[in-house]
């Protein structure tokens, strides 16, 4: 097993610098030139030899290849540089990223403890209003995108009845921060959690039906088992399994998917901060905060290959 766990990390490292040279020559061919993003107009044109001068002590005359290892040197040694507007990224991303990791966590375990609640009751109530209900809110979540679902629950949660903020992460001087700071996370919790329940909810119902109609559930029957005991210990005990590995997939399109939703509601997280960063031409703060999510989205993937190596020992032998 930890052969196959230092095989996965090993391969990280090559795909992490891979997604930073995709990134960092990607940005370069859009032709974007940090001088203009640091200098007026006016500057530009009256102190062409000083521009000069900023743009060699920047090193942006150098090659492109020296530039990149220049900068990922940088990185390597904690170093991430300053955005256009002089602040330290690593002073940005040491803000914005517990706020990223907080409506994503929030949202995992809502998800989960909801989607898998009903999922199972709906397989044991076949056919059931749970299940009808259950059933339709699956489709409907899986077809209506995210950022629409977000849209929806502004307008009658925030602009019709008033009851949540649309925007933010705390409100200048509250009082209450506890209570401030659920208000303000409800509606993207909410939103990221509709979609990932429809998921969990559809495929915790078939594998606990899977389940249920094993022969060793009907042996447990024959055995005059009560009926709470066999899906209790026999039904979702097995069930819950490849339950538990479908949660670690979703993670990586969970905190994809909060750039999107960061967006909606103007929350201060990583994916805002990147998506101010792209508007803006602010390439420094776009190569770190996409490395970020690159790195979150590979550890994630590492997590679920290690829970799928526990769980089925064919995989970590290459089966």
């Amino acid at each position: 097993m930890l052969k196959f766990i230092l095989k996965k990390l090993a391969l990280m490292i090559p795909m992490l610098l891979l997604i930073s040279i995709i990134v960092f020559f990607g940005l370069q061919a859009t032709g974007v030139d940090p001088i203009n993003f640091m200098v007026s107009p006016e500057t530009l044109s009256a102190n062409a030899g000083n521009i000069d001068a900023l743009r060699e002590s920047l090193g942006l005359n150098d090659p492109l290849i020296i530039q990149y290892f220049r900068w990922l040197g940088n990185c390597l040694t904690g170093d991430l540089g300053y955005s256009f507007s002089g602040t330290p990224i690593a002073d940005t991303i040491a803000v914005r990223l517990p706020y990223t990791l907080e409506l994503a966590g929030y949202s995992l375990i809502l998800s989960a403890i909801i989607g898998i609640g009903i999922g199972i009751v709906s397989a044991i109530r076949q056919n059931g209003i749970v299940d009808y209900v259950g059933r339709v809110f699956a489709v409907l979540g899986q077809a209506v995108p995210q950022f629409l679902v977000g849209i929806i629950l502004i307008q009658v949660f925030s602009i019709k009845l008033g009851w949540f903020p649309a925007a933010n992460r705390v409100s200048p001087g509250a009082t209450n921060a506890f209570w401030d700071g659920f208000i303000h996370l409800f509606l993207p919790v909410l939103t990221l959690t509709i979609g990932m329940v429809a998921v969990l909810m559809r495929y915790a119902r078939n594998t606990m039906l899977d389940v249920l109609s094993s022969d060793y559930i009907k042996t447990a029957r024959s055995k005059g088992i009560p009926e709470w005991k066999v899906y209790l210990k026999h039904g979702f005990r097995n069930a819950m399994k490849p339950v538990l590995v479908i949660v670690m997939f979703r993670i990586p399109m969970l905190i994809g998917g909060s750039v999107v939703i960061e967006s909606v509601f103007s929350y201060p997280g990583i994916g805002l901060t990147m998506t101010n960063a792209i508007t803006s031409g602010d390439y420094p703060v776009v190569l770190i905060t996409t490395l970020i999510i690159a790195a979150a989205m590979l550890i994630c993937s590492f997590m679920v290959d290690v829970l799928n190596a526990l769980l089925d020992p064919r995989v970590r032998l290459g089966e």
